[in-house]
């Protein structure tokens, strides 16, 4: 009697978890009036998986307006006590994919699309006034909230992202600090004005045997006088941009590829060769790669193109990227091009900036540099249990954040990695410690 009694309580706790798996989270998904058009997908690492929409207001000051139409995605483990790990996006959505702190603390992952990006946009357009870091943030607080209520609301919740989605991840938890336990931000910068002068440092830095990206780090390492290499580099592209061009607009008709927006092909490898510094430290190139006069024209032209190629200034990119460069011009800063070392190239009188993304029509409002500063002062006096990575060689950790005394935040810095810094790539003992504060926090 005993034993028939044990075996039916253990079939009746396998029968509520399989219901749990099977259809306990479609039938909430379906319950949430905000939630429509789910769709079940087959992914891996995950037992339940769905895409679906989320209703939003364009502005949460006035609900009672205009809505649009969130993308969302919910990875679901059949793991009662499992966290919530909340992607949330500074693009669109990349990859359904389970990515590093779901995969390291075996949890449930929410991705959540950013507003107006791909086709999280209200029908008739982008209206422009309504793309704000707060706006944005209120879209994530409503989804993470509907979800933690009807799913999950007895597990902790962690909110990640990757480097302008890491933006996103601090200024959520800056305007709503108690949506989630813990945040993990990647390689995110903190501009703290529309032109940071710190990232224009780094670049006058880095590659030199200065303290910070010299011997102290590398050695002997050949990054050490790879500055000199690239500048010689860049003016040998405008030296030879009459070769260049044709080169490049022949690839350019290869992937229809137009350059109205930027003024013209000649205006794109311009800016190509301007962007080459900062894109071959961001993803992490290698200095014996640059080519020297000699190697010729085909060696220069396919590094140049490897290194800074003509996409990043084609219209249909631009158009794509557009809520990006108003973010970055209106909030959240950007870098420029610096013209007095190339001026005899160049017919520019000021350093180059990225106004010439702007959606047309749309008059660029003031930089608001006071909203940065006070995630600045929150970061370093109240921020609680935010842990940032970054690589050192990543022109973007130039402008990390500072957390001053807050020893209630971590900050770990890989010196020789780039923009695609993750937990991963740090060694044994210090991916260890990364690991045990967050499981510490969590518990």
């Amino acid at each position: 009697m005993m034993k028939r009694t044990i075996v039916s309580l253990l079939f009746l706790a396998l029968g509520s978890y399989m219901a749990w798996g099977q259809s306990g989270i479609l039938e909430k998904l379906q319950q949430i009036k905000e939630i429509s058009d789910i769709k079940k997908m087959d992914i891996d690492s995950f037992d339940e998986y769905y895409e679906f929409w989320y209703e939003q207001p364009i502005d949460h000051s006035r609900p009672e307006g205009g809505k649009f139409k969130q993308r969302v995605l919910l990875g679901h483990k059949n793991k009662p006590k499992a966290p919530v790990i909340v992607e949330l996006q500074g693009y669109n959505i990349w990859s359904p994919k389970a990515g590093e702190l779901a995969q390291l603390l075996n949890g449930n992952q929410l991705t959540i699309e950013h507003r107006f990006f791909d086709r999280s946009v209200p029908q008739g357009g982008i209206p422009w006034e309504y793309l704000t870091i707060k706006q944005a943030a209120t879209d994530q607080h409503e989804i993470i909230q509907a979800i933690r209520k009807n799913i999950y609301p007895e597990v902790k919740w962690v909110s990640t992202g990757i480097s302008k989605g890491g933006q996103t991840t601090i200024f959520h938890r800056y305007f709503y600090p108690e949506d989630v336990d813990v945040s993990v931000p990647y390689v995110a910068p903190l501009n703290l004005k529309y032109v940071d002068p710190r990232l224009a440092k780094f670049l006058e830095k880095a590659g030199t045997s200065k303290v910070g990206f010299g011997k102290f780090l590398f050695g002997n390492d050949e990054r050490n006088t790879c500055h000199w290499d690239i500048k010689d580099f860049q003016n040998l592209c405008f030296q030879k941009i009459d070769s260049l061009i044709p080169m490049v607009e022949e690839y350019a008709q290869e992937k229809n590829y137009t350059f109205e927006t930027v003024g013209g092909i000649r205006r794109a490898v311009q800016l190509m060769i301007l962007e080459y510094p900062f894109a071959f430290w961001q993803w992490g190139h290698k200095c014996s790669n640059i080519p020297l006069a000699e190697d010729g024209i085909e060696a220069i032209y396919t590094n140049l193109m490897e290194v800074s190629g003509p996409s990043f200034f084609e219209d249909k990119n631009i158009v794509q990227q557009q809520p990006f460069f108003y973010a970055a011009l209106t909030e959240i800063g950007m870098y420029d091009y610096k013209v007095k070392p190339f001026k005899k190239y160049l017919p520019d009188k000021e350093d180059i900036t990225f106004v010439f993304t702007m959606p047309k029509g749309i008059e660029q409002k003031p930089f608001n540099e006071q909203q940065m500063k006070d995630i600045n002062r929150w970061l370093q006096t109240d921020a609680e249990k935010m842990l940032f990575i970054y690589g050192g060689m990543d022109p973007w950790g130039a402008t990390a954040v500072d957390l001053k005394e807050n020893s209630k935040c971590r900050k770990y810095v890989k010196a020789d990695m780039d923009h695609t810094c993750r937990i991963k790539h740090f060694e044994e003992i210090t991916r260890q410690d990364i690991i045990e504060t967050l499981k510490s926090w969590l518990k």
